[in-house]
């Protein structure tokens, strides 16, 4: 599968546009990860417990994203953007969407 935030694929050439296609992931941020931001945020530096959730999450919204774009007969997703939203009272969650266009091509 190929995703590729351009809107075409270098020597490949669409057959079929098959639809938007997204994924999307919503994530908690667990008392010991933040309890390590916070300490980072007081100190200083970068925070490699949220840093690694993001990571994960985005991963796994492109994956889903892959996933439903083969689900609909693509072999490739083009103009891919993925978003970060904060959710929850205390802005504990983390919804990750990646999106873009599934296309079939040769």
């Amino acid at each position: 599968m190929i995703s590729t935030t351009t809107n075409s694929i270098e020597g490949k050439r669409v057959l079929e546009y098959k639809g938007i296609v997204f994924g999307e992931v919503v994530s908690g941020i667990n008392v010991i990860k933040d309890f390590a931001a916070g300490l980072t945020n007081f100190f200083g530096g970068r925070s490699k417990s949220y840093e690694g959730e993001l990571i994960e999450a985005r991963e796994n919204a492109l994956r889903e994203m892959e996933k439903r774009a083969l689900s609909i007969g693509a072999n490739a997703v083009v103009g891919v953007k993925i978003d970060y939203e904060v959710l929850g009272a205390q802005g504990d969650m983390l919804m990750v969407t990646a999106s873009g266009t599934a296309v079939l091509v040769a």
